[in-house]
């Protein structure tokens, strides 16, 4: 028989844009919920740290870079990025105004709230497929952390985002050997194989570890210089 402790509490549930999306807590847990899809809670930020510091790291010493995170999510990767003072600005773009509003002055605050004071962290409201075919901005790093993969996106739209346009659309706000890296929950041959033809070189897969099941990823790619 269930326990109060085993049964999800809904914080909040919006009708947005793009569907509807939901803050749960479970436990001592915050999940976030897109169309009745399961997308993350704040149990390990392991995946998302490592898709920036692999991000960072294949920089080398370029001082100063500045990244774009592609999904605000439980705010893991921003967080992270936030933390590292090598990094010199932190732009995410997140799309939808609820996940926006549960870090700003929500229970999600308890995560970001110390990145969210960093004059370097910049919140921008936008798909971000609109957004880097629009900005002026261009970056180090961008790091995608929106869909559970290429293959497996939250709506059927995001789709358009890892086709050979999207990822081009990508690596136009990249600088000359700027790096492109991809979080996704499986290995992607297929994936890779766009990445190179949307231009990109020096493509690599990394692997992280889970306690069940097949790894999650980081796909990674170079902007030519």
């Amino acid at each position: 028989m269930a326990t109060p402790y085993d049964i999800p509490e809904v914080l909040d549930r919006r009708e947005g844009p793009y569907g509807e999306v939901v803050l749960r807590r479970h436990g001592e847990l915050l999940q976030i919920i897109a169309n009745g899809c399961f997308l993350m809670d704040t149990s390990d930020g392991r995946s998302e740290r490592l898709l920036v510091d692999a991000a960072r790291d294949a920089l080398d010493a370029r001082p100063e870079p500045k990244v774009l995170i592609g999904g605000l999510g439980v705010g893991f990767s921003l967080a992270h990025a936030a933390a590292d003072p090598r990094w010199g600005g932190v732009t995410v773009v997140e799309r939808e105004r609820a996940v926006i509003d549960w870090h700003r002055d929500g229970p999600l605050a308890a995560v970001s709230a110390p990145a969210l004071a960093d004059p370097r962290t910049v919140i921008v409201e936008a798909d971000l497929l609109d957004y880097v075919n629009e900005t002026c901005d261009t970056f180090d790093a961008v790091c995608l952390d929106i869909d559970n993969g290429p293959g497996w996106t939250v709506t059927e739209g995001n789709g358009n985002l890892y086709s050979t346009t999207g990822l081009a659309s990508c690596a136009r706000v990249l600088r000359p050997g700027g790096v492109l890296a991809v979080w996704s929950a499986q290995p992607s041959p297929e994936f890779e194989g766009t990445l190179g033809n949307a231009g990109f070189q020096q493509v690599r897969t990394e692997e992280i570890p889970v306690a069940r099941g097949v790894p999650d990823v980081v796909h990674l790619a170079v902007r030519p210089g």
